[in-house]
């Protein structure tokens, strides 16, 4: 029998909060029935693994996430919704690194065609890139970029591993500055005739 007070919604909430107070991989079904106060098989009630509540994680982090991005993109083009995106993105990772990771995590294809989250991100993060005329297959290939370079970025600055002198937030802009000149001038993938 379920215990009174844990929900599904509220153990994956507190998990995030786990993964951002110690790190995501410390996230465990164990620490989180700590948390709670029972005992490990209790929560069986109501996740059916880690893996699943590590899913639920990614979920829950992905929707915050884009929530966010698609708030600072709203209303604007170009290189100012890039700007806005990339500063968005930046801020959730750092902010809540824990949830961030979860972010990372590989899900089932079918999950992410269901997740109206997940679909949320595609919409917001393909909206901004048909700005600058891109289409498929080079709107994948630029959302790759972009991924990897905020990605990128954003892991070495929460470990600090930038260590020259220069301002990590100079160097940030001057590296959207950069991608928005690429993405303006994108080597577009030659389309067959009649395709």
């Amino acid at each position: 029998m379920p215990r009174a007070g844990l929900t599904p919604d509220r153990l994956v909430a507190a998990a995030a909060d786990l993964a951002d107070e110690a790190g995501f991989e410390h996230v465990t079904l164990s620490a989180l029935a700590r948390r709670f106060g029972v005992k490990d098989a209790s929560l069986y009630s109501h996740v059916r693994s880690l893996r699943d509540l590590r899913t639920r994680m990614a979920l829950l982090a992905g929707g915050e996430m884009i929530d966010r991005i698609a708030a600072a993109v709203a209303g604007r083009t170009g290189r100012d919704a890039l700007a806005a995106f990339a500063g968005a993105y930046r801020a959730y990772a750092l902010e809540h690194p824990g949830r961030y990771a979860a972010t990372q995590l590989p899900l089932d294809e079918a999950l992410v065609s269901d997740s109206p989250a997940l679909r949320r991100t595609a919409e917001v993060t393909y909206g901004m890139l048909r700005a600058y005329g891109l289409e498929e297959p080079d709107l994948t290939d630029a959302v790759r970029l972009l991924r990897s370079a905020f990605h990128g970025y954003c892991a070495l600055e929460s470990t600090g591993a930038f260590g020259a002198p220069r301002d990590v937030q100079a160097s940030w802009d001057k590296s959207v500055d950069a991608l928005h000149v690429l993405l303006l001038n994108w080597p577009r993938e030659e389309r067959p005739p009649g395709a």
